[in-house]
């Protein structure tokens, strides 16, 4: 996800790193042709004048707008529901490791809760993994037991085993005589929270937007700047492929954040920052037990100049 620093308005006309303009630039260079080859036949196909004037496209426009409207609030409101859980899981895994340092005693091994830390984190990343169905093997290798990557190499679910593992660590700590059972339920509660984030992100990740409804808004968006150049060409004359192109960069600009949106646990430069907020949640987990912080890599960083 790229978040940039506010700059002054005559700097965000240009723009173009984290903008959808270089995927809609073939599109929109094919409507000026288009267009242009409208206004040098004067609207004509076939020796066929095609009576056609601004007025319905005006009305026609508005109802667009406003399906774009629905359909962008629709993708929205999916990204700020995968940005809320992954705000939940920050707050939550931190709530965990508190638990861990606080409620047992003074004298369980560090390397007890180290090993409950590096579980935690390894859940945050194992959980972006399956949303973006990429390989975790390189960052389980580096943060748990070669017993437990081993174990986890051949499981579909990984977040939900890990989810266990972090149970049968709290029960473990119990039966030891490290926290008591009025901690276990304590920190019982938060993990049943980890599991409602996993089923709130699976739920994003596999039940998109209704794809007919997609389709029909698809095509509605490019039947309408295709047709739009007959409609203007006898009134603007050639400023009908400029006029053309610029309202068929809002519309289509619009269509294209939408399906951007609809998927925020990608990789493209609108979806959630997953690879930063992982980090967050290692660095912060870190710096609770006392552990060295690795830099901070640059492909994690929110703020891209």
């Amino acid at each position: 996800m790229i978040q940039r620093k506010r700059k002054n308005w005559f700097y965000m006309l240009f723009v173009w790193h984290g903008s959808v303009l270089p995927q809609l630039l073939p599109r929109l260079l094919l409507l000026l042709l288009f267009s242009a080859v409208i206004v040098y036949f004067k609207g004509t196909l076939y020796s066929y004048k095609i009576p056609l004037n601004p007025a319905p496209f005006t009305i026609f426009g508005l109802a667009v707008a406003l399906f774009l409207g629905f359909r962008n609030n629709a993708s929205y409101d999916r990204f700020w529901e995968g940005r809320k859980l992954w705000g939940a899981l920050l707050i939550d895994t931190r709530s965990l490791l508190r638990q861990a340092l606080s409620l047992t005693q003074p004298h369980i091994p560090s390397n007890t809760t180290d090993e409950f830390a590096r579980l935690l984190i390894a859940f945050a990343y194992s959980l972006k993994h399956q949303l973006r169905k990429t390989d975790p093997s390189a960052d389980f290798i580096t943060r748990l037991s070669p017993e437990l990557v081993q174990k986890l190499e051949n499981v579909q679910f990984k977040p939900t085993l890990l989810i266990y593992e972090i149970g049968f660590w709290v029960q473990k700590a119990r039966i030891e005589g490290y926290i008591d059972t009025i901690g276990q339920a304590a920190m019982d509660e938060n993990l049943n929270k980890l599991s409602g984030i996993v089923g709130g992100c699976e739920r994003i990740a596999s039940t998109p937007i209704p794809y007919t409804y997609s389709v029909l808004l698809h095509r509605t968006v490019y039947l309408y700047c295709f047709f739009l150049p007959f409609g203007l060409v006898d009134s603007l004359g050639w400023l009908t492929p400029l006029i053309t192109v610029f309202i068929a960069y809002t519309f289509v600009a619009f269509e294209t954040i939408a399906d951007e949106l609809e998927e925020p646990f990608g990789t493209s430069p609108n979806d959630l920052a997953l690879n930063a907020m992982c980090f967050t949640i290692e660095t912060t987990l870190l710096e609770m037990i006392g552990k060295p912080i690795a830099p901070q890599p640059k492909s994690t960083k929110y703020f891209i100049d």
